[in-house]
């Protein structure tokens, strides 16, 4: 998964200072202001877990909207040193989004076939991530305080087709979300090498947006993807932004840009809606 044509010309986002950093895992339990390695029940003794992050303002009494997000494919780098792992830890968006206050935010693998460990590449079984998906929606609502009407999903390149291949796979598993911010990338774009990968059963997917919003962002320029969603036929409300780097990479967020600040403007009125 390239960066975008003449990526080049535009700036490393290393040039620009960070005013964010993703805290450090931590043992232990979930409290506020920690990131934590975190099992299922029934995951425990497996290497399938994801990572969970309670804001520092959490309070066991209070609900809060939450941030599901997708990590890109492994074993990918490029000439600009940006590298994935496709592991949950190596995730960002969320906490650019939210600077670590206001949302839970939860980064949730790809299920190996065989259930025992993460899938780094694509998608694993299938069914076995969209089981582990909703599962984790519901633990982290009825658990920690999550707000099952403002349940946001998010991802990285192959996180970003993700919201659209899984995040909307099926009517069950679409009423989950309240919106969507794909970044780099979009399902149906491209033909992968995966059943369904093909532009007919994506746009089958994007109409169970059903008229919820999307903030669709891309490094370098959004235009492809915009032509792309405007041809599909699909009618909901989609919002682009150009993330002003050449990096394939979500650190983006990390950085106070003007497209991460309207990405923050545009998650207060979709959750004020």
């Amino acid at each position: 998964m390239a960066a975008v044509a003449g990526a080049a010309e535009l700036p490393d986002l290393r040039s620009m200072s960070p005013d964010l950093a993703v805290p450090a895992l931590s043992e232990g339990a979930p409290a506020a202001g920690k990131r934590v390695k975190h099992w299922l029940t029934e995951n425990n003794g497996t290497q399938v877990y994801h990572v969970l992050y309670l804001p520092t303002d959490w309070r066991k009494e209070a609900r809060f909207p939450v941030i599901v997000e997708y990590a890109g494919n492994g074993g990918y780098s490029n000439r600009y040193g940006d590298v994935s792992l496709g592991v949950p830890e190596g995730s960002h968006l969320g906490y650019g989004i939210s600077a670590g206050e206001g949302f839970i935010w939860i980064c949730l693998p790809y299920v190996e076939v065989g259930r025992q460990k993460i899938a780094t590449k694509w998608w694993g079984d299938v069914d076995a991530t969209l089981a582990y998906c909703k599962k984790a929606v519901r633990m982290v609502c009825d658990e920690f305080g999550g707000d099952s009407s403002a349940v946001i999903l998010t991802g990285f390149s192959r996180g970003a087709i993700a919201c659209g291949y899984l995040g909307l796979r099926d009517d069950e598993i679409a009423r989950l979300w309240r919106a969507f911010i794909p970044y780099s990338h979009y399902d149906g774009m491209t033909r992968w090498p995966y059943p369904g990968a093909d532009v007919a059963s994506a746009i089958e997917r994007m109409k169970r947006l059903n008229g919820r919003p999307s903030f669709v962002c891309h490094e370098g320029s959004v235009e492809a993807t915009r032509r792309f969603i405007e041809a599909s036929g699909v009618k909901a409300p989609f919002t682009f932004e150009a993330v002003p780097f050449r990096n394939h990479n979500d650190a983006w967020v990390l950085r106070p840009t003007p497209a991460r600040a309207a990405l923050r403007a545009w998650l207060k009125q979709v959750l004020a809606r």
